[in-house]
C-alpha cells in the first residue's frame, strides 16, 4: 500500500499547516529571550559543553586527542588513534567537517576505511584537519581545532535501518519541558552520517511512548528504508524516558531555554549524549508533521521544578498528536494493527468482532463459521462439494486452473470471486464473498475470500485491498 501522505512534499506541508514555527519566529522569540550568550558560546564549543556534562554526571562520548595548532599537527603520533573513531571540528556547525572512520585498512598504517568503503589516508587527515583549523567548518569561519573521539557501537536494533553510521535522536527542549523528538538513520547517500542535509532519514518520535511515525529524507516525505521493505513508523527506540531525561537534564545544566540535544545509544554505554545545539534545524517539524510553535506556546511559562517533572509534562502533553496531524493532513483515519469493523451479511444481519489488520496481505479473509453466520451458508457448502477446503499442492492448483474450476464455483450467485493464496504450508483455493464492512466510522464495499480460521486469534483478516482510506500504527 502506498500511503497518500508520501505524495506530500515538504512544500505542500508547509503550505497545508498553520503551526509550523519559521526561522525568524524561532530566532527573535525562543533564541534570543531564552538563549544567553554564555550559554550559547558552552554549546558552540564542543569540547567544552562535554567537560560541563560529563562532570555533571553525564554520559558523553570518550576522547581521544586533540589537534589546536599546526605544530599539534605536525607532531601528531597517527599510530596511537584506533582501528575506528571520529575526527571532528570544535566549532563545526549542522555536522559539517565531521570524518567517520570504520576500520584500519588491512596492511596499511597510514589508511583508515571510511562508511562508502573509501580510504583516508594521513595525507588526507592532515589536509581535512589543516582546513579545521583554518575555520572552514565552524560559525563564521573563525580559527577552530580539531579533535578524535571515540566511535560509538551500533545497538543491533538499529543494525537493519542504518547504512554503517550510528543513529541518533534528536530532541527539542524548552522550559524543562521535551517538545519534539526526531530519529536521524544514516543511509548510504549521507556517507553513514546522521546529516539530513546529505542525505539522511528524518523520523518523528511519539513522545509518550518513544515510538517512530512519519519519516522524510530529501524533503520528500517516505515510508520504507530505501532499498528495503523495512518501515520507519513503529520502531521502538529503547531507553526512551533515559533519553528525554538526558536532554532535559542536558538544558538545565547548559542553561539554554531552547535546546537540541543530539543523544546515541552505544551498545555498551546506552544513552550518550554527541552534543548540544543552540540554534537546533526545523526539519524536525517536517519529520514529526506537526508545528513546534504551538508546543513551544503551550509550555511557555509553566513552572517546572525538577526535570522528572517536566519528562512527565512532555509524554503527557505531546504523546499521540502525531496521529491527528495524520489524519488532518493525509485525509486517512489512523487505525491499529487490531480493530473492531462491524460486518453485514446477506441476510442483513450485522457482527461485530475483532479484526487483525494486515498490509503485508493483499486480500481479507473471514472464517468459514462467521459467513455461515452472515448467510452465505449454501455458498460455503458448495464451495465445500469441491473438495477445496483444505491444503492444495501447487500441481493441485494447476490443475484447477487449467479446468477453469474458478468458473464453476463463481456460477453461485453468492460467489463473486475465486482467490488462488499460497503460504509456507501449501495453497488454497477461496471463494470470495460481497460484504459491507464499517472500520473506524468509516464504510468499506470488501470481498472476502473464506477460509479455515480456526485456531486463529481473529475471524476476519483485513488485507491491503480493503485499506486505501486508513494509515496503519502499529502501536495502536
Amino acid at each position: 500500500m502506498r500511503s497518500t501522505i508520501c505524495e506530500y512534499s515538504m512544500f505542500e506541508f508547509f503550505k497545508n499547516s498553520r503551526k509550523l514555527l519559521g526561522m525568524n519566529s524561532r530566532n527573535l522569540e525562543f533564541i534570543r529571550p531564552f538563549n544567553r550568550a554564555k550559554a550559547k558560546r558552552l554549546a558552540d564549543n564542543k569540547m567544552r559543553s562535554k567537560r560541563v556534562l560529563k562532570k555533571n554526571g553525564i554520559s558523553v562520548s570518550k576522547l581521544i586527542a586533540t589537534i589546536k595548532t599546526i605544530e599539534d599537527l605536525e607532531n601528531f603520533d597517527w599510530q596511537k588513534l584506533p582501528n575506528s573513531f571520529a575526527l571532528k571540528p570544535n566549532r563545526g556547525f549542522g555536522g559539517e567537517g565531521i570524518v567517520v572512520v570504520y576500520g584500519k585498512k588491512k596492511g596499511r598504517d597510514d589508511a583508515w576505511v571510511k562508511a562508502d568503503r573509501s580510504l583516508i589516508t594521513i595525507e588526507d587527515l592532515v589536509s581535512h584537519i589543516r582546513n579545521i583549523l583554518d575555520g572552514s567548518f565552524s560559525l563564521s569561519n573563525t580559527p577552530d581545532f580539531a579533535f578524535f573521539e571515540e566511535r560509538l557501537q551500533l545497538l543491533k536494533l538499529f543494525k537493519p535501518y542504518s547504512y554503517k553510521g550510528i543513529p541518533d535522536i534528536r530532541v527539542i527542549v524548552f522550559n524543562k519541558i521535551p517538545v519534539m523528538a526526531m530519529l536521524r538513520l544514516p543511509t548510504k547517500e549521507s556517507g553513514g552520517k546522521a546529516n539530513l542535509h546529505q542525505g539522511a532519514i528524518g523520523v518523528g518520535i511519539d513522545l509518550a511512548t518513544g515510538v517512530t511515525t512519519t519519516a522524510i529524507q530529501n524533503n520528500r516525505l517516505i515510508e520504507k528504508i530505501p532499498g528495503t521493505q523495512l518501515s520507519t513508523s513503529g520502531l521502538r527506540i529503547p531507553y526512551w524516558k533515559d533519553i528525554l531525561f538526558l536532554a532535559t537534564k542536558a538544558q538545565e545544566i547548559s542553561g539554554l531555554g531552547y535546546l537540541g540535544a543530539d543523544i546515541a545509544i552505544d551498545k555498551e554505554n546506552g544513552p550518550t549524549i554527541l552534543e548540544l545545539n543552540a540554534r537546533p534545524g526545523l526539519a524536525i517539524q517536517v519529520a514529526n508533521l506537526a508545528g513546534l510553535a504551538e508546543r513551544l506556546k503551550r509550555v511557555s511559562g509553566i513552572k517546572i521544578k525538577t526535570v522528572e517533572k517536566g519528562v512527565r509534562v512532555g509524554m503527557d502533553l505531546f504523546g499521540g498528536e502525531i496521529e491527528e496531524e495524520l489524519e488532518e493532513i493525509s485525509g486517512r483515519k489512523v487505525i491499529g494493527t487490531v480493530e473492531k469493523v462491524k460486518i453485514t451479511g446477506k441476510n442483513g444481519k450485522e457482527v461485530e468482532v475483532e479484526a487483525r489488520i494486515d498490509t503485508g496481505a493483499g486480500i481479507s479473509a473471514i472464517s468459514k463459521e462467521l459467513a455461515i453466520e452472515l448467510g452465505f451458508d449454501e455458498a460455503v457448502r458448495y464451495w465445500e462439494e469441491f473438495n477445496l477446503d483444505k491444503v492444495l499442492s501447487e500441481e493441485e492448483i494447476q490443475k484447477l486452473s487449467a479446468n477453469k474450476t474458478w468458473k464453476e464455483l463463481e456460477k453461485h450467485p453468492d460467489i463473486v470471486g475465486v482467490a488462488k493464496t499460497y503460504s509456507a504450508h501449501g495453497a488454497t483455493y477461496r471463494i470470495e464473498i460481497k460484504v459491507s464492512l464499517l472500520i473506524d466510522n468509516l464504510a468499506v464495499l470488501s470481498k472476502l475470500s473464506i477460509s479455515n480460521r480456526s485456531g486463529l486469534a481473529y475471524p476476519i483478516l483485513i488485507g491491503r485491498r480493503d485499506l486505501n482510506k486508513f494509515l496503519i500504527d502499529v502501536k495502536k
